[in-house]
């Protein structure tokens, strides 16, 4: 262990004594007690090409309570029966940390939250205004009651509720301050999250918004940053150091993009370089990493140039950028695959796929589907990719949609 008197050095580590000089750490404010809610489960298999199968979502899930931590996003129950039922097995072997899922501010989601059996649910909500408006296509006032009823009932339901709002990072700061006090006054919320959909924050930038939402809600913080500009674990420091409470985080950093904030750099980070200790099982970190990077096949992409960057499976993220693209191409991709010589993005189809993936390859196709032969498309879609592990093919695609097609 290091001595207070030499912080920077220990039998185990000898960093630069500079970090910890009062010149460098007057203003810190971290909090007694931090913890790390980690969502590889579900915004880590959100990356496209990335499969997790039940009984893998298992095996990650007890992986994840061995090294201490304190909270496991388990997935989202409406993405597909296998999420569901993994999430239910993951609550019925009583691992240790909390299992929250991820809902839309919907009701319905909730209420299938509340059959899994979990502790708490991650409520999410568009929140800046041009997302709603270009990406949603949802006049303002429906996103706001929508969320301030699925909040409310999650609570009626014994759920811990952290309320979510997508994008807040580039949205107008006092509209979003106004929507926040409002969903916490006719809602209800247990924790904010500080979320930055699309990695756009600077660490600077990250300190003055954690530092401004704590003057205006007496509510825990939650850190939720992603990794664009590859600053997701500076930017999360920055704001534990202004007091967020729960970091989000996944293992290697997977995630939509360039990905989410990497747990193992940036407890480490805040441990030696800090003095902030997440009060974890450091010593299971090599082999918690080295399960989900041979489970998952693949480490997390590069931002800006990794080949696969800005591909998009996420159902709802596919619905955002087709709804926007056009008039409005930096919605959804906010630095234009262009501007550093990339491919433009590529909708892919697997387990995360939404009913709008599937119109976009029938048309392109030219396969016509009705409502129904739409929504059994998906299921086996869905099924196949869970089953295969990896994204289909055009030719897997046309076989499904044919076989349905003729009835089979």
């Amino acid at each position: 262990m290091p001595s207070e008197q030499e912080p920077w050095k220990s039998e185990s580590w000898f960093v630069s004594p500079w970090n910890f000089v009062d010149e460098v750490t007057a203003g810190f404010n971290p909090p007694a007690r931090l913890r790390i809610h980690d969502v590889t489960l579900r915004d880590g298999e959100q990356q496209a090409g990335i499969v997790f199968t039940r009984d893998e979502k298992v095996r990650i899930a007890e992986k994840l309570a061995e090294a201490g931590i304190h909270r496991i996003e388990a997935g989202t129950p409406a993405v597909s029966p296998n999420d569901e039922a993994a999430i239910k097995e993951i609550v019925k072997r009583k691992l240790g940390p909390e299992i929250f899922v991820l809902s839309r501010c919907m009701i319905d989601d909730v209420k299938r939250a509340v059959d899994c059996g979990v502790d708490g649910v991650t409520i999410e909500i568009p929140s800046s205004e041009h997302l709603v408006e270009h990406s949603y296509k949802w006049p303002m006032e429906k996103a706001i009651d929508l969320s301030i009823k699925a909040t409310r009932f999650a609570h009626e339901q014994g759920l811990y509720v952290s309320f979510f709002p997508v994008d807040a990072t580039r949205s107008n700061i006092d509209w979003f301050l106004k929507l926040i006090e409002r969903v916490a006054a006719e809602g209800h919320m247990d924790a904010l999250g500080l979320v930055d959909t699309f990695g756009v924050l600077s660490p600077h930038g990250a300190s003055y918004y954690t530092r401004t939402i704590r003057k205006h809600i007496a509510k825990p913080l939650e850190v939720h940053f992603h990794n664009n500009f590859g600053m997701a674990v500076a930017n999360t420091i920055m704001s534990v150091l202004e007091g967020g409470e729960v970091i989000h985080s996944t293992i290697t950093g997977i995630g939509e993009g360039g990905g989410n904030c990497p747990m193992e750099e940036t407890v480490m980070a805040l441990r030696i370089l800090y003095g902030v200790d997440a009060g974890i099982r450091y010593d299971v970190l090599t082999e918690l990493s080295g399960l989900v990077r041979t489970l998952a096949g693949a480490g997390p992409n590069r931002p800006f140039v990794g080949e696969d960057t800005y591909d998009v499976e996420s159902g709802m993220v596919v619905s955002w950028h087709r709804n926007s693209r056009k008039q409005y191409p930096t919605e959804t991709v906010p630095i234009l695959p262009s501007l550093v010589g990339h491919r433009e993005p590529r909708y892919v189809m697997g387990k995360k796929s939404g009913i709008d993936s599937i119109a976009i390859w029938a048309e392109a196709l030219a396969i016509e589907l009705d409502k129904d032969q739409g929504a059994e498309v998906l299921r086996r879609v869905k099924q196949l990719s869970h089953d295969s592990k990896r994204q289909l093919t055009e030719a897997e695609f046309k076989e499904i949609a044919d076989t349905v097609k003729a009835g089979n």
